[in-house]
């Protein structure tokens, strides 16, 4: 009898003990925690959402209106250098170049050319939306449309339109519009949000933290090569044009079919021996202290331009031995000529549109 009750104790406390071991696996609590009465306390997010602000607008990139799920954590043997490849400019950091204001040529300049002068040596800005898988697996052509961050209706035309990614007989077309912030105070609150939502929609913006203007242009082909330099193995051509241009991707894809991978391939509507212009009133206007020079090196103008993707990579290369220059065409030219590639022209670019004949209406 005495041996029976015996039993029955110790099945109850093991019973008892189970209950507890259970309940403290389900609810995540220390024994001592269970034991005691405490309740749990409510642990901090492992991952929390990182966002970057800007004028009191919240940039969250492609996270926005998402949660992130946990990673499993990365084995130190499996990384690879090509995945530890990232934008390397975190800060903006850059105060003007007074050494200028004692020049008396400087002095002369207008106001548009000082400031830029006195910011040239600038060169580099923080990223605020990136999208480094565009570039992922192997890309045959990767269309990149520069835009400003007010002209949300021409990039949602191209993505209808010429834009579409798609797969072609199996070439893989991916796009890509580059961006800065708005210009104007006004605008970037709003516009930044507007252009948030755009992304997570989308997922095909580039974004970089420098005012969209028209000599920071040039800004926006330094940071495109040097992105395309981090995280463009895989891409065997780019086609590079404005978000006023309307392109046909199958004359784009017929014309590449005889074109080979590192053959320097930079093709546009090429301008021989431009001289710079000297009259102030025009858009394109160059003091000569700017440059001195009569003639521009050959450069690809207008709406666009297809080049090698390996020829993107040494672009970068020699735009980092060069100072910037205010047109962004003609520093593309600029950048060529020290590589000893010569820009090919084609006529099915048209930089001023397509001319009408005399029998059409």
């Amino acid at each position: 009898m005495f041996q029976w009750k015996k039993t029955i104790y110790k099945t109850v406390c093991l019973s008892f003990l189970l209950v507890i071991t259970v309940t403290v696996l389900q609810r995540g609590m220390a024994p001592n925690q269970f034991m005691q009465g405490q309740q749990q306390k409510e642990l901090p997010p492992s991952d929390p959402l990182k966002s970057q602000k800007r004028d009191n607008t919240f940039s969250i990139s492609n996270t926005f209106w998402k949660t992130k799920k946990e990673k499993a954590p990365v084995k130190e043997e499996s990384v690879t250098a090509e995945q530890t490849k990232s934008w390397d400019v975190t800060t903006t950091n850059c105060s003007a170049n007074q050494n200028f204001s004692k020049v008396d040529w400087f002095k002369g300049l207008e106001p548009n050319f000082q400031q830029f002068l006195l910011y040239r040596h600038c060169r580099y800005f923080p990223m605020l939306i990136n999208h480094p898988e565009k570039c992922s697996g192997d890309v045959y052509l990767l269309i990149v449309v520069k835009s400003i961050i007010t002209q949300h209706d021409r990039r949602e035309a191209i993505r209808r339109t010429w834009g579409q990614e798609k797969e072609v007989e199996g070439k893989r077309i991916r796009t890509l519009f580059l961006l800065g912030t708005a210009s104007k105070e006004e605008e970037r609150a709003n516009h930044q949000k507007l252009l948030d939502y755009e992304n997570h929609i989308y997922g095909d913006i580039l974004q970089w933290d420098f005012l969209d203007s028209f000599f920071n242009l040039t800004l926006k082909e330094v940071h495109f090569l040097k992105w395309v330099d981090i995280y463009c193995d895989n891409v065997h051509f780019i086609f590079k044009g404005d978000d006023d241009v309307f392109v046909s991707p199958s004359n784009i894809l017929e014309f590449l079919e005889d074109k080979k991978e590192g053959e320097d391939l930079f093709v546009g509507d090429v301008l021989h021996r431009a001289r710079p212009i000297r009259k102030k009133e025009n858009k394109y206007y160059i003091p000569s202290a700017l440059y001195n020079k009569n003639i521009y090196p050959p450069y690809a103008g207008g709406g666009g331009f297809i080049m090698d993707g390996a020829l993107a990579k040494r672009l970068h290369k020699a735009s980092e031995t060069l100072e910037l220059y205010p047109i962004d065409d003609v520093f593309l030219g600029m950048c060529l000529e020290p590589l000893k590639v010569l820009p090919v022209g084609h006529e099915g670019f048209k930089s001023f549109g397509k001319k009408k004949t005399r029998t059409a209406r």
